[in-house]
Order: structure tokens, then sequence, then C-alpha cells
């Protein structure tokens, strides 16, 4: 009979001499079929003592890390999935610190020391970084499995070289190694491992061979006992049992899930029967299936058979799920994670029943305006969670939009999305032009990096469309080229003499669809407030400067005018002599 990975974990975590805790430490000990996908994960991080909010930074990249590390493909290693996660956790801690008092001072910012295993099959994947520690026990013999990323100075002063949150990247440290039944694995804060010693641990494991939260407890006691001035956070894990099998052969076939093959109608596929195609591209096939579990519509999405030679287009396609289980909004599209094993290389998510918001722009070609502001407000929610994620939607388009039945606005398709802190170029390039090009900000094409406010001018594109039916620029981004380029792009108002649109909307949409970014809204939240409750500077402003809204013309007419003028003034002296 074929045993699985099994194992016990005892932790204990106490404020010590400090005021506060800013300790946090946690474990995730899914079921299978996640138990053999992708293991069981402890983690610990310990913030510095000289922020007030490190605290809140310990906890984030302990929750962070064990529910994002889940939310990855199956196809990915553990190593290749739990270094995005970190990476990521990383840039969004650091871009807390420069929102905050800390931007000057990272002494004060969201910055924790982090440490985590992940044990799959049999394996134990260490990644760390500063000064919190991980440990093996085997034998009867302590052995270190971490360096302390800290600098000595003089006086006998120290500091951290590195640690989660300082930068906008970070290194982290990895290891793998291969491990055994009775294996027993400790995670530390500082103020446990400076004070305790390898027969304290020794004794403390012996004392309590069936509670190994008390055997926790009582390291951490005798670590305060001895004088640490310091929070105290240990975690225990004991290997029970592994699974049988060759290690190599497992991973192997864990990790390389297949191509998947043009599916068609009433077809089993991977435990789902196929209804029909949705929608076929040059990058992906669509389908409507059935979960033969549940019962349950959902949509299977699979890699163009054209491109599943190109890696980097199918790096893109497992972002995408990566992506989708992250992001927790009614306003964005939920994926639909099957309880069982994948075979193919695919993404299932939610069926929505109901148009896509290109439909019905189709079916109600003169919307009032009190409808498109509904749309928008759902839609902006859904951009700010991809915002508060520290994520780029970047191909937000009215073919990607789904309003279902009870007229609940969903966003859909990630495969362009960029996420901040990957490492891959190919994957973390702000710059690349991934989106319809129509709907792209004009920053993207003149090699510059996108920020929320490229997604503001895509939503305002798709504002101007619904209310005018046309685009604001026509196709003049597709031939941006240059930064001349993109500062001579032409506004056409929304004005129409066919169509009651006010005037102040008109002056809304020409700032969100600036081609400067820094001169659109700030904020979403801003850009939907000011379409029903205009800002005063929309309501008394005339009219647009001529230099501002054409300075091509302006500058025509100008040159026109002091043409005629010095025609005049030579007419003049010519008469004078």
């Amino acid at each position: 009979m074929r045993s699985g990975l099994a194992v016990s974990i005892g932790q204990h975590s106490d404020k010590g001499r400090k005021d506060s805790n800013q300790d946090f430490h946690g474990a995730a000990l899914p079921q299978a079929p996640g138990r053999s996908a992708k293991g069981v994960a402890v983690a610990i991080a310990d913030g510095i003592s000289s922020s007030d909010v490190s605290h809140v930074a310990s906890e984030s990249a302990v929750r962070s890390f064990l529910t994002d590390y889940y939310c990855t493909s199956d196809a990915w290693s553990v190593s290749r999935s739990a270094q995005r996660v970190l990476t990521a956790a990383n840039a969004w801690l650091h871009a807390q610190t420069q929102n905050s008092s800390g931007r000057f001072d990272k002494d004060r910012g969201y910055v924790c020391t982090f440490s985590a295993l992940v044990i799959k099959s049999t394996t134990a994947h260490v990644f760390h970084v500063g000064d919190t520690r991980v440990y093996r026990w085997h034998a009867g013999a302590l052995e270190q499995l971490t360096e302390d990323h800290r600098v000595s100075v003089a006086g006998g002063h120290s500091y951290l070289s590195r640690a989660l949150g300082v930068g906008p990247h970070v290194e982290i440290d990895y290891q793998a190694l291969p491990i055994e039944k009775g294996d027993v694995f400790l995670l530390t804060s500082d103020g446990v491992h400076e004070h305790v010693d390898a027969a304290v641990i020794g004794t403390a494991l012996d004392a309590h061979p069936g509670g190994l939260d008390a055997a926790a407890r009582s390291i951490a006691e005798e670590a305060y006992r001895r004088g640490s001035p310091d929070n105290l956070t240990v975690q225990i894990v004991r290997v029970d049992a592994l699974p049988d099998g060759d290690i190599n052969e497992l991973q192997a076939q864990r990790a390389a899930l297949r191509l998947p093959p043009v599916l068609e109608a009433r077809m089993q596929f991977d435990g789902y029967t196929i209804v029909r195609d949705l929608h076929r591209s040059s990058r992906s096939h669509i389908y409507l299936a059935v979960d033969d579990d549940t019962g349950e519509r959902v949509v299977l999405k699979t890699p163009s058979v054209d491109l599943q030679d190109d890696e980097a287009h199918l790096d893109r396609f497992l972002l995408e799920e990566w992506v989708a289980r992250r992001i927790d909004s009614a306003h964005v599209l939920k994926p639909h994670v099957p309880q069982r094993k994948r075979s193919y290389l695919y993404v299932a998510m939610e069926f929505v029943d109901g148009q896509t918001l290109a439909q019905w722009m189709v079916d109600n070609p003169r919307p009032s305006l009190e409808s498109v502001r509904g749309i928008v407000e759902q839609l902006a929610k859904g951009l700010q969670a991809f915002h508060r994620m520290e994520m780029l939607h970047q191909d937000l388009r009215p073919e990607n939009v789904m309003i279902d039945r009870t007229g609940t606005v969903r966003i859909i398709d990630f495969g362009s999305a960029w996420v901040a802190g990957l490492g891959d170029s190919k994957l973390a390039d702000p710059a690349q032009v991934l989106g319809t090009v129509q709907y792209t900000a004009p920053e993207y094409f003149v090699g510059d990096g996108g920020s929320p406010r490229s997604d503001l001018f895509s939503l305002a594109v798709i504002v101007y469309q619904m209310l005018t039916g046309r685009l604001p620029y026509g196709a003049q981004v597709a031939r941006i080229r240059t930064r001349a380029d993109q500062r001579n792009l032409q506004y056409r108002s929304a004005l129409d003499a066919q169509r009651a649109i006010p005037a102040w909307i008109d002056e809304v949409l020409r700032k969100a669809l600036h081609p400067n970014p820094l001169k659109r809204h700030e904020a979403l939240s801003e850009f939907v407030e000011d379409l029903r409750q205009p800002h005063p500077d929309f309501l008394n402003r005339r009219g647009t400067p001529l230099l501002e809204k054409n300075p091509v013309v302006f500058w025509k007419c100008a040159t026109l005018l002091l043409g005629m003028a010095v025609v005049a003034l030579l007419g003049v002296i010519s008469l004078r002599t």
C-alpha cells in the first residue's frame, strides 16, 4: 500500500520582555491532492524593532507566502513557485514603505526577516532572508541550515544586510535537501536561537515526544529564563511518514503537465466534459465544460496549438492562473479549483452566464450616463483589486469584460498581467505592449513602464467608446514611436450634437485620457468620483486653450499671424519710402 507525506507540527510565540510581539508564524497542511502537488509549508518572520509597522510586515509576509504559494501552478517547481511569491511579497512591502514615513528611513519601513520550509515528497526546501533560522535535528545532532544576513561593525554592533521590504528586489537563499522519516526541523526567531543551544533543544524534544507545542513552549521559556530581551517564536516540524517511490520520478511526473489536445464537444478531458467552443484566438482556445465531479459549469482555457512550443507563452499562461488565484474580488473572474490531480496544462475558471461588454455596447448603442457609471464603478473596483496586489491588468478592453444576468461586471483574461517583483524579464517588464493597441496607454509605445494610471487610461477609453461609439484617438496611438508622437496625440472631444453628453464629462475624459500619465487622475477613485460629482475646475472651465487642445494648429495659426504681421510691416515701410 502506498503511503503519503505525514508531518506533526508544534508552535509557540510570545512577546517576551518586549511590549508587543513583532514576530509572526504560520503553517499550511493541505489535504490531497494539494499535499502531493505542493507539499506542506511553514513560515516565520521577525519584524525589525526600530519600525512601528514591522509587525504588519511580518504578518503580511507569512500570510501571503502561505496563501500565494498554493495559488501557483502545479506545473511550477517548489523553488520557482516560492521564489516568485516571495519576490512579489517583497515588492508589495517595499511599495508600502515608499508610501509611508519610512520612505527615507528603511529602519522605519515595512521590513522583516523571513524563513520558510516546504516539505514536498521526500525533499525539504528552505527559503531564507535575514536572521531568523532553520535547523534540522537528525540523529541527536543540530544542524543550522540557514546563514544569518548580518554584518558586524565596531563596538559589537551589527545590522541586517538583507530583509524583505528593504528594496524593490531581494535575494532569497534557497537549498533543497533529502529527508528521512523522523527528521525534525526547527524555525526560530533570534530572540530564541541567540540564547539556547543544542542541549536545550534535545532535552525539550525528548521531554515532549508526543506534544510538539509543549516542546516549542519549553524552548522559548528557556530562552526567556536565560535573559532573552526579544520576542520568542519557535516552530517544530517532525516528519512522520514519507511517500513511496522514487522522488525524481514522482517530481517529474507532477512538474511536467502534458500539453492538451484540441478539444471537441462531448469529449472527456481530465475530469471534465466539453460542451462547446466559446472562443478561439492565436493565443488560446476557450471551451465551456462541465466538472464531472460537481456538475458545475466551468470555462477551460488551453494554450493555442500554434504556440505550444513557445516557452515564454507557456510561462505567461501559467502566470495567468496564479494571478486569478491571488485576487479575491466580486469584479474579477474567479478560478475553478477541482479537488483532483491535474494531468494537462490548462486554466479552469468560473463560468459567467452573460455577455461581453463588447456585445452589450452593440445592444446598447446609446446608453444612459447612469448605466455607464454603474459599469465603470464595478470595473474600477476590479482594477483596484489588481493594484492592491501590485499588479497591472494591461489589457482592459470590452472583449475582456463580462456582464452577467444580474448586472455584475467582471474583468476576465489575465494573460497580459504584470506582477511586481517577478524576476523573469519576459513576465516582469511593464513596458511590453501586450494589450490591444486601441486601448493601450501611450507610454507603453515609447518604452516607459506601465502604472495604475495606464489601466486608468484603458478604462477611460472604454467609457469614451460607450458614450460616443468611437475611440478618442482613433488609430493614432498605434502609430506612436517617439515621445514627440506621444505629445502630439490629438484628443477628439466627446461632445456630439446627436448625443446628450454634458460638457464637464468631456473634460473629465480629456484628463483621464491625457497622453502624459502624470497629467491624468491620480487614482481610479478620483476618476469615478469625477464622473458623478465633477471637480469645480471642470464646471468652471470655459474651454480648453488651443495650445493644449491642438498645439500643431496653434503654432500654425501663430506662424500665419506672424507672417501676416511681417508682410503688413513691410508694406507700411515700403509706402513710407
